[in-house]
């Protein structure tokens, strides 16, 4: 299969084949103090583009994505959406640049496209928008299998990964504008992060690189950038991690599915603050 890994560089970015720009520099006005810089400035934008995932042929679902590690996209969203259910439902994956966007055109098994087609969606993405089109309440609130009870991990492992995943985001720190996911193991040490513009899209590439590389979701925990909304605790749980770590609130639907699925649930991590929202008895104070 192609990669289309542009991110920072680690076990998973070799054999780079199809790379696309994922910023731009652009003229700007700056204005400081009500007052225009007088000097031609210039800034980094991240890029959207439109990537369309197909199965089997047929058009399923149009995001706006960061065109990087496309393919670990592609696959992470097939798996937390439960097109596929491992790695060997998918017989091939391919991209093409096509009017302006990418197509990620797989080939699935025969099961998995009969299931897609009993739950197919008119999905329209916009950036970060996650259940954009689903057409009935029981897709929006598909149940997810339990997460394993593991080890306790300690809230300086959390910590230790969230700041590694801050300092490992490349495309953020040139453009201000990604978020991203990142898996780490029990220690907190970081062993994979991605980015995109939209939070959704950033965990389902860190699921898809995690299963390209057969790296077990459960052995450590996911840290995002962003806010824990129910579908970010749906495809952490469904990836099987333990724990959930988040820099920003939780939504009530959230909490309560994290419960439900078993998953420990922190918000507001910062420093050396957090709050923990459900099953509390797997962070581990001490170190």
């Amino acid at each position: 299969m192609p990669s289309a890994a542009t991110g920072t560089p680690d076990v998973l970015d070799a054999n780079e084949t199809h790379a696309l720009a994922t910023h731009a520099t652009l003229p700007v006005l700056r204005i400081r103090g009500g007052v225009a810089v007088r000097e031609t400035l210039t800034d980094t934008l991240a890029e959207e583009t439109p990537v369309a995932l197909e199965y089997n042929g047929i058009s399923h679902a149009t995001l706006l994505a960061t065109p990087a590690d496309l393919e670990d996209f592609a696959l992470g969203f097939s798996l937390t959406e439960g097109i596929v259910d491992s790695l060997q439902d998918v017989r091939d994956l391919s991209l093409r640049e096509e009017s302006g966007g990418v197509v990620v055109a797989l080939e699935v098994s025969s099961a998995s496209f009969a299931r897609l087609k009993d739950r197919r969606r008119a999905m329209a993405g916009r950036t970060g928008c996650g259940l954009c089109g689903v057409e009935t309440l029981p897709e929006v609130l598909r149940s997810v299998r339990p997460v394993s009870a593991g080890q306790p991990i300690s809230l300086e492992a959390v910590r230790a990964a969230q700041r590694a995943m801050r300092a490992r985001q490349a495309l953020h720190e040139i453009t201000g504008a990604t978020h991203a996911a990142a898996w780490a193991d029990a220690q907190g040490n970081v062993r994979l992060v991605r980015e995109d513009v939209g939070r959704h899209n950033a965990l389902d590439k860190l699921v898809g690189g995690l299963a390209r590389a057969g790296m077990a979701a459960s052995a450590g925990f996911i840290v995002v950038s962003s806010r824990a909304s129910f579908e970010m605790v749906q495809k952490a749980a469904w990836s099987g991690a333990p724990l959930l770590a988040a820099v920003s609130a939780p939504t009530a639907l959230a909490a309560r599915l994290a419960e439900d699925a078993g998953l420990t649930l922190v918000g507001f991590l910062r420093d050396a603050d957090c709050t923990v929202y459900a099953h509390p008895e797997r962070v581990r104070l001490a170190p």
